[in-house]
């Protein structure tokens, strides 16, 4: 198989040091599937950064960061009493946003290095900010690093952001570092000039090892390709054709991440009518893949299988021959490579 990201490194590095010099104090976010890059590529470039934090998901992730990255490893996820793979090492710094957990883990932890997360309007995780000082009383011996705020990625987070930056600054917890989740270049800088006794510390993801998606060029193996004609069967579910042309096997299916998609939020009238016209199409058993041949998106032949995809080619349309490769958009966050092939 041969479903490859071809990764031009000069470019892509010289945006991830335009965003680094541009952000002081950036935290690079490191989990999931690396961004389709690999957490072990971008641990070694925020190595070659000489930053001081990475920021991981999940206590699963902290070994590999800790190996690859010399500075600090903070845990997105929060800190509970019944996780089993907590990795307790002077480097780690855990999320903590329940008081309980505060202290039970002041009370087996004693000098745990920790931030307290606050509850925003995500409604996700974190310490409402009417718990900040039962969390205070519980801390005992545990080392406050900072306090964080994950914000929603609707945009117009900066509002709430001095909130909670204004809740910081006049509680009694012993820190001035606030740690932000999705606020823009702009907003940041609204942030530091009207809270500057704040040390803000941007984690970003995305933007950085994705901003310049140019940068990231996806190409898929035409593994086969066969005539056929319409009404002919084909495919596992023995799919009639539509009409003449070819059939082609491309390299990348359901393990690489192609035909796979998250549910979208719907908010206005045009993407509720895309949604309702991609269900009709759904309905009547037809899907566009991923895959680009002579310049528009192909639909699928019947879905993607777990290692490639059968994609149906108009007649009018000249085949590409086996071997040749074509390019394929994926959404990163849940992609997976053959091959990352820096060039």
């Amino acid at each position: 198989m041969a479903f490859d990201l071809h990764l031009h490194s000069s470019r892509w590095l010289d945006h991830v040091r335009r965003t680094v010099d541009a952000t002081p104090g950036i935290v690079p976010v490191i989990k999931g599937n690396g961004y389709g890059l690999g957490r072990d590529l971008l641990a070694g470039e925020a190595r070659a950064l000489d930053l001081d934090t990475v920021a991981v998901g999940t206590y699963d992730e902290v070994p590999e960061a800790l190996a690859r990255f010399d500075g600090d490893v903070m845990v997105l996820t929060p800190w509970r009493p019944f996780t089993s793979d907590v990795v307790h090492d002077p480097r780690v710094i855990h999320t903590v946003g329940r008081v309980d957990d505060v202290a039970r883990l002041a009370a087996d932890h004693p000098g745990t290095r920790i931030v307290l997360e606050g509850e925003t309007s995500m409604a996700r995780h974190g310490l409402d900010r009417h718990e900040l000082a039962p969390a205070v009383a519980a801390l005992g011996d545990l080392t406050l690093e900072g306090f964080a705020i994950h914000l929603p990625m609707a945009g117009g987070n900066l509002t709430e952001a001095e909130e909670w930056a204004a809740v910081l600054e006049t509680s009694q917890l012993d820190t001035l570092t606030l740690y932000v989740s999705h606020l823009t270049p702009a907003e940041l800088v609204t942030l530091r000039e009207r809270r500057p006794h704040l040390s803000v510390r941007p984690r970003i993801g995305t933007a950085l090892w994705l901003g310049d998606l140019g940068a990231l060029d996806v190409r898929a193996t035409v593994l086969d390709r066969h005539p056929v004609v319409r009404g002919e069967r084909i495919g596992y579910r023995q799919r009639p054709m539509p009409r003449d042309g070819h059939v082609l096997v491309i390299a990348g299916g359901t393990s690489h991440g192609v035909g796979l998609e998250a549910p979208r939020a719907v908010a206005s009238p045009v993407e509720r009518g895309k949604s309702l016209a991609k269900g009709g199409l759904a309905a009547a058993g037809l899907a566009l893949s991923p895959f680009t041949i002579a310049g528009k998106q192909r639909w699928f032949a019947e879905p993607p299988h777990m290692q490639a995809s059968m994609v149906f080619l108009p007649a009018d349309v000249t085949p590409p021959e086996v071997g040749e490769t074509v390019p394929v958009a994926v959404r990163f966050t849940i992609a997976s490579f053959d091959r990352i092939l820096r060039v």
